[in-house]
């Protein structure tokens, strides 16, 4: 099993035209159109605010590589993303996704929770009444919390979580494969629940992938392969640690 590159149709057709920035990331991310009328998110490097914690530079790396990992171990969960020399120079190219936010993250009251819901966390609302919140008990959301855990990403919100029909691509990647535990995540629910036989399988390929991507150090690669024979021992999505927080701020 190798990371391969990018399928050959995912191309940037010609130069990339600014249409927009998106003013909601931390960094610099832009919508732009090629010369064939798509659409994509790019993020370049010079637009990446510095980090304590991340090499300088490697967050737009980054999202190309989660993209490269979630198709060679065929999760399906990444738009198309490469890398690109667009009009602020280097970076990764998203494709832009046609969707919209995720319903199957959600605040609810205690009392409109059922089987369907697993809870996450409780708290107050600005009125002091009771809110929780919860994910759906929902296969394709368990398979995106398990390729999280592969990736150490620490940046799961709910506003990354976005649906195209039957579908549910995650995008924002950029703070992810470090080598310390960073993982956070709104979908704790599903800490506890035993691993199937085809997670398992899906995490024995971890191991052998070569690596690392350009942009990725070794070290932050093989703490990967580590991961996934943590989770294999263990046998369960795991729980929160107290040594790291646990969701993200804010949580969509």
């Amino acid at each position: 099993m190798t990371v391969t590159e990018p399928r050959d149709s995912l191309e940037v057709k010609g130069s990339l035209e600014v249409v927009g920035r998106l003013t909601e990331a931390s960094n610099a991310t832009f919508l732009t159109r090629d010369e064939a009328e798509v659409l994509w998110v790019y993020k370049p490097v010079a637009g990446e605010a510095p980090l304590w914690d991340f090499p300088r530079g490697t967050l737009s790396r980054r999202e190309v590589a989660a993209y490269q990992l979630s198709e060679v171990l065929g999760f399906g969960i990444v738009p198309g993303t490469v890398w690109h020399d667009g009009p602020a120079g280097e970076g990764s190219v998203q494709t832009w996704v046609e969707g919209e936010l995720s319903d199957l993250v959600d605040l609810l009251r205690p009392e409109q929770l059922d089987e369907t819901w697993l809870p996450v966390v409780a708290g107050v609302d600005e009125r002091s009444r009771p809110i929780v919140l919860a994910h759906r008990n929902d296969a394709r959301l368990r398979a995106m919390c398990l390729f999280d855990l592969i990736l150490n990403n620490s940046d799961r919100k709910g506003g990354h979580i976005i649906a195209e029909g039957e579908h549910i691509y995650g995008v924002d990647h950029g703070v992810s494969m470090h080598v310390a535990d960073k993982f956070r995540t709104v979908l704790w629910g599903f800490a506890g629940h035993p691993l199937s036989e085809d997670e398992e399988h899906m995490l024995h390929r971890v191991g052998p992938l070569p690596g690392p991507p350009e942009g990725l150090r070794e070290e932050e690669w093989d703490a990967m392969g580590r991961r996934a024979e943590t989770l294999l021992s263990e046998g369960v999505f795991p729980g929160p640690s107290d040594q790291w927080p646990a969701i993200p701020w804010p949580a969509w």
